[in-house]
């Protein structure tokens, strides 16, 4: 791989001219022509009554899919642009005009399910079975059984329009929020004003004095904005729950289990399990307690780093090393990952303006990705970096599926995601020879337990109890702090000294509006990928090309089916989940053996 690498992603090859594009600006225009067609051609196509008719599905098939290929890389493009700058006005312009089109292509994907749903099962049979249509099955099957739980296409299609400026508008507001928010931060004797993404990496530093002064800070910044983030919570929810009474629909889990193709069976029973290896993670977090010289960890204390690790790493060493590590599993994931980094499809330089977190998405169209994050240099960055990465080879193994098959759910895209995260932290620790630097390594992993094992858990609890809540009425600042304390005290173990009562302020998570409870699909995208994980490291590199074909297969089946298929075995039963969860507590056991002695 030629280094150095360059820092700053390259948007210009997909659409030249940035906010201004004019490409982009005629590719807009064309694509609304089309899917206006695709409206005309639904008006004009009846359920169909017989084998033949079942003709005219073809060419709405097909524009169908054409029109969700490029409505994705268009979103795809526009994120880009507002998460690198979020003054820029242009790109928030553009963002209302690719979510309308959004709006109208769903409306006509509602209408066309809907039609699906009044066609005979012997109709419907004869057709699926076709040679051509047979692929999609699993995609057709499914819109036609959501279809027939859901209102009327033009109620349906209603909900979406009003949903432009409603329930997504609430959602845009909040990154205009977060936009604003700056946090103080003291640096060479001067005051700096902080971006959110700059202050939250402020809080794993190794000074405890500059954790717990931009922890301070953050909650005070949270707290200024707190009654536009409260409103903003509660119409999003309301607006949800509003539908989902009118669908019928009482379980406020239902949708989201629907879009996870899982079972609450499943989920039960991987939160059973994860609950029953919380005890060594409150051992863990105690060591850490004493390691850092406090009788109970604070909130900014929970990512704070144990030992030492080798000063700030360099984007091109975690390149490298991320590459290096890849390679070890499989080729095809280290071509992908030199590939994406040579290209320039990765935004990791550390500057003020950009949006807070880390994204991967998908450019279907050009058959590429792009990777946002602010890499400062320490090991969670290097983690989040492969992350992200995981993220990229996952849309590439589809990319030559048709795109009713590469619309694949969020807790199997954290499983492509937190796999490609596990070789490269593993990797590192046992290749550490110093052992302060071991160690660091080590703590850093455990800490991605306690995200996913506790932290999510938490957000979980949380977003439970608050649209209970929210059924009775308005839920104000106040009580959702409250909410969000109870859900940290109890996910936690109570092993925190403090808390971080404005978390739900500061999370972006829960003001997603492309997905409900963007919570839960991260644990099971962990605890799947350590599964996996464990299967890989039994049976080597034979491993490789079976791991691309489970990816392949993750559009087109259930959960339950895709890990009886592929790793034969039932995830509505413990013993899998117990074996993932096994993983996290020998990292423990090795840690706490590491600093029996540092006590």
């Amino acid at each position: 791989m030629k280094t150095p690498l360059h820092p700053v992603w390259d948007l210009e090859s997909i659409f030249s001219g940035g906010s201004s594009s004019e490409t982009f600006a005629a590719y807009l225009i064309e694509l609304e022509e089309d899917v206006r067609k695709l409206q005309h051609l639904l008006n004009e196509t009846p359920a169909p009554i017989s084998l033949q008719e079942t003709a005219a599905f073809d060419p709405i098939l097909e524009l169908l899919q054409s029109c969700y290929i490029r409505v994705s890389e268009g979103s795809a493009f526009v994120s880009c642009l507002s998460s690198q700058n979020q003054k820029d006005k242009k790109a928030t312009q553009l963002q209302g005009a690719i979510s309308s089109l959004a709006a109208m292509l769903n409306g006509s994907k509602s209408k066309f399910d809907n039609t699906l749903s009044q066609t005979s099962d012997s109709v419907w049979d004869a057709w699926i079975a076709r040679e051509d249509i047979q692929p999609l099955a699993f995609a057709l099957n499914e819109s036609r059984t959501l279809a027939r739980e859901k209102l009327s296409p033009e109620l349906e299609g209603l909900a979406l329009d009003l949903g432009v400026d409603g329930y997504h508008g609430w959602g845009k507001f909040y990154n205009t929020i977060v936009s604003k928010v700056n946090i103080p931060f003291e640096q060479d004797g001067e005051t700096v004003m902080l971006s959110a993404g700059q202050a939250a990496n402020k809080l794993s530093d190794s000074d405890r004095n500059v954790r717990e002064t931009v922890f301070a800070n953050w909650e005070q910044a949270w707290t200024d904005v707190e009654d536009f983030c409260a409103d903003t919570l509660n119409h999003l929810a309301g607006f949800r729950l509003k539908l989902y009474e009118k669908r019928g629909w009482d379980d406020i889990l239902k949708e989201p289990l629907a879009i996870n193709r899982m079972s609450r069976q499943t989920l039960d029973t991987m939160w059973d399990v994860i609950n029953g290896a919380k005890p060594a993670l409150v051992q863990y977090l105690e060591r850490k307690a004493e390691l850092l010289g406090v009788d109970k960890l604070s909130w900014s204390d929970v990512d704070a780093p144990v030992g030492k690790s080798s000063g700030k790493i360099t984007y091109d060493e975690a390149a490298i090393n991320i590459v290096e590590q890849f390679a070890k599993f499989s080729p095809k994931l280290s071509s992908f990952a030199e590939m994406a980094f040579e290209k320039r499809w990765i935004e990791a330089e550390d500057r003020p303006g950009k949006r807070p977190g880390g994204f991967c998405t998908s450019l279907p169209l050009s058959k590429a990705t792009r990777i946002f994050m602010t890499f400062s240099g320490t090991p969670s960055n290097v983690s989040t970096l492969a992350h992200e990465l995981g993220h990229g080879y996952h849309q590439h193994i589809m990319e030559e599926l048709p795109a009713l098959n590469q619309r694949y759910a969020m807790n199997v895209a954290e499983t492509a995601s937190t796999f490609a995260e596990l070789i490269v932290a593993d990797a590192l620790v046992q290749a550490a020879t110093d052992e302060q630097e071991k160690l660091a390594l080590l703590e850093d992993k455990i800490q991605r337990s306690v995200a996913f094992f506790m932290n999510i858990h938490a957000r979980f609890l949380f977003e439970n109890r608050f649209y209970e809540q929210r059924k009775k009425g308005l839920v104000n600042a106040d009580e959702l702090s409250k909410l969000m304390v109870e859900a940290q005290q109890e996910a936690f173990c109570g092993v925190l000294a403090t808390d971080h009562p404005h978390f739900w302020a500061s999370k972006l998570h829960f003001y997603l509006t492309g997905v409900p409870f963007y919570n839960f699909p991260y644990t099971f995208g962990y605890m799947f990928s350590a599964g996996i994980y464990a299967r890989a490291q039994q049976e080597g590199t034979a491993f490789a090309d079976k791991y691309d074909d489970l990816l392949r297969d993750t559009g087109r089946m259930t959960v339950e089916e895709l890990a009886q298929k592929h790793l034969g075995t039932d995830l509505t039963q413990p013993e899998f989940w117990q074996n993932a969860a096994d993983l996290v507590i020998a990292d423990i056991e090795q840690f706490l053996q590491m600093t029996a002695t540092e006590k």
